[in-house]
Order: structure tokens, then sequence, then C-alpha cells
């Protein structure tokens, strides 16, 4: 596996492999691509055409989250009609 250099458009923490040795390494590069954050370029005859990538953990969107969780029960604010203390004389 060679680690590609600043004059090529890969980011600093990409490998290029050949499809041979992905192969032969393939669940052991899956870990170290997923523990380590790095990318891994597989390459067919010196051409690139897959990459490894670590899946990222997506946040949820926070709009609607809350949709369900909230119970409606008639009108909060209306007055409810009973007397207080001091209303009654």
């Amino acid at each position: 596996m060679s680690r590609t250099t600043d004059s090529q458009r890969e980011p600093a923490r990409v490998y290029r492999m050949a499809a041979g040795q992905f192969k032969a390494r393939c669940l052991k590069l899956m870990d170290e691509v997923a523990e380590q954050h790095r990318e891994v370029v597989i390459t067919k005859y010196g051409k690139p055409v897959a990459r490894l990538v670590p899946v990222e953990e997506e946040v949820p969107d926070s709009f609607g989250a809350l949709r369900g969780s909230v119970v409606y029960h008639d009108d909060i604010v209306a007055p409810d009609h009973e007397p207080w203390d001091e209303d009654a004389s």
C-alpha cells in the first residue's frame, strides 16, 4: 500500500492499493479504515476503480424529531369555569 503525495489529487490520508492486494487483505483493511478514518483507493493496472471510505455517523435531522411526542388535551389557556374561593360570595 502506498501513500499518495500532495502532487496527486487525493488527500494525504488516502492510500492506493492494487486490487490483488485488496482482495487478499479486504476484511482486515475494512477494520483499519474504520478505526483510523482513512481512505483506500483500489486500483487496477494503476488506474483507480474504487474507493473504500469510513462510514460517518449521520446526525439526525432535528426538524420533525419530536413529531408524535406531543399529546393534545383541549385548550390549556381557556378558563375552566370553576369559581375560585375569592369569586364565591
